[in-house]
């Protein structure tokens, strides 16, 4: 599959204080477990202010990737950089003032307020000599704003529904005012409804000068919402660029084993997967 130019970086508001712009460099990654690799060979360059989506079947190597750049899973060979700098040279507290991650299915003490749980996006800024400041508290705020929860401040997390806790996550990264926001799989467990107003945050989020990149499923959401979207099978980059003008029949048979129309959406053009049968035989 031959690769499309990536999409020009989003522009809007200057980045949040902190948060200084910042684009991610992966070169010749290698990840893995003993005995079997995961991640081979992968060299990415994401630009600044960019929506990323990465997509491909299960195993594939998509949550390993963003761990790695992450930095919770150390690679076996290879760089990560972002804003030129080797994320593995770097202390976990300054790395945590680079990167803030959402995983998958992310766990909140019990009985924790959606104040609460937004604070502790503030925890990779506080030390012996930093201690809690108007800073801090401005970027809670402005976090509870941003995701429409801060009539929500008060209460309790495990009382909300899916959608509303799901906001009150992303707030809690985006307090972190770091410059990359790394998101694994965040519309996985929302209706329809909830999923686009999540998808429609991350494009807010990018507006705003920040890097984000997302492992999703839904090969639709990530067409209509991503600048970049990185195609991965068997643990390596099978194409990447602009979705309008990567995802295509064949694409979708070799990453899914599926046959497929591709439609064009009203409005954005963005690509419509529609399948004409179930999977391919011995796919």
């Amino acid at each position: 599959m031959t690769d499309t130019t990536p999409a020009t970086p989003a522009t809007g508001a200057p980045p949040a204080p902190g948060a200084a712009a910042a684009g991610i460099e992966v070169r010749a990654l290698n990840a893995g477990y003993p005995g079997r690799p995961v991640v081979e060979d992968v060299d990415l360059a994401i630009g600044t202010g960019q929506v990323v989506a990465i997509v491909g079947p299960n195993g594939c190597g998509k949550s390993t990737l963003l761990r790695t750049i992450a930095r919770l899973h150390r690679p076996d060979s290879g760089t990560v950089h972002i804003g030129g700098e080797d994320i593995w040279e770097l202390s976990r507290r300054r790395a945590a003032h680079r990167i803030a991650l959402l995983p998958q299915s992310p766990r909140a003490p019990e009985a924790v307020t959606v104040a609460g749980l937004v604070r502790y996006g503030r925890h990779p800024r506080q030390g012996l000599l930093r201690q809690w400041s108007r800073a801090d508290e401005e970027a809670v705020r402005d976090a509870l704003e941003a995701t429409g929860t801060a009539d929500l401040a008060s209460e309790r997390l495990d009382r909300l529904s899916g959608g509303q806790r799901q906001r009150c996550w992303l707030a809690m990264v985006l307090a972190q005012h770091t410059p990359v926001i790394l998101l694994d799989e965040p519309t996985s467990a929302l209706d329809l409804g909830h999923a686009v107003e999540v998808m429609e945050l991350v494009r807010e989020v990018a507006r705003t000068g920040r890097t984000v990149v997302m492992v999703q499923h839904d090969l639709a959401a990530a067409a209509r919402y991503a600048d970049l979207l990185v195609a991965m099978k068997d643990g390596r980059v099978l194409a990447r660029g602009k979705p309008a003008g990567t995802v295509d029949e064949s694409l979708v048979r070799e990453l899914y084993g599926l046959d497929a129309d591709i439609l064009r959406a009203p409005g954005d053009g963005s690509p419509v997967v529609v399948p004409r049968s179930g999977p391919l035989a011995g796919a």
